[in-house]
């Protein structure tokens, strides 16, 4: 287990590198469609491509938020609660959080190949092809689900402390 967590935390920096090329790519995009715009000249695709690259960019950087625990998270409960009672609330978390983006990447899978099969575009004049876009949430969720298993082991592999024991 300890190989899988070493190995899903690479892929996790990885994809936030990725994920941080994509924005900065789209600030850049963005930034340079508004000095053009103020030259009075236009054109069709830099605000769709900044919109695509933002999106890209989330899901991708999700596995990565998992990891560093960069989430909004209401921890109040588990301050208050003993240790034993609070790791099992984290494994209730885990459970459930693997659940519900396991069940959202499927989703995404679906979508994406029905945009693929259907060869959907959006309806912008440049009009670029949906299914690149809607790739990157079953890609993204269904590694932020992989990266859930690894924080299940890593939770695993935490030794139980005395006070835990003793309650």
């Amino acid at each position: 287990m300890s190989a899988y967590i070493a190995w899903m935390d690479r892929v996790c920096d990885l994809l936030a590198v990725i994920a941080s090329a994509m924005l900065f790519v789209a600030v850049g995009v963005i930034c340079w469609m508004v000095a053009y715009r103020s030259m009075g000249y236009s054109t069709s695709w830099e605000l769709e491509f900044g919109i695509f690259m933002m999106v890209c960019s989330l899901f991708l950087a999700c596995p990565y938020t998992l990891k560093t625990n960069g989430h909004v998270g209401v921890d109040l409960f588990a301050t208050y609660m003993s240790p034993k009672a609070a790791r099992a609330l984290q494994l209730v978390t885990i459970v459930v959080g693997f659940g519900v983006v396991t069940f959202l990447a499927v989703k995404g899978l679906d979508l994406t190949l029905h945009a693929f099969h259907k060869s959907e575009r959006t309806e912008s004049i440049w009009a670029p092809l949906k299914w690149p876009l809607f790739a990157t949430m079953p890609i993204g969720l269904g590694l932020t689900a992989a990266q859930y298993v690894a924080e299940l082991g890593r939770l695993l592999q935490t030794p139980i402390a005395r006070a835990e024991v003793s309650a």
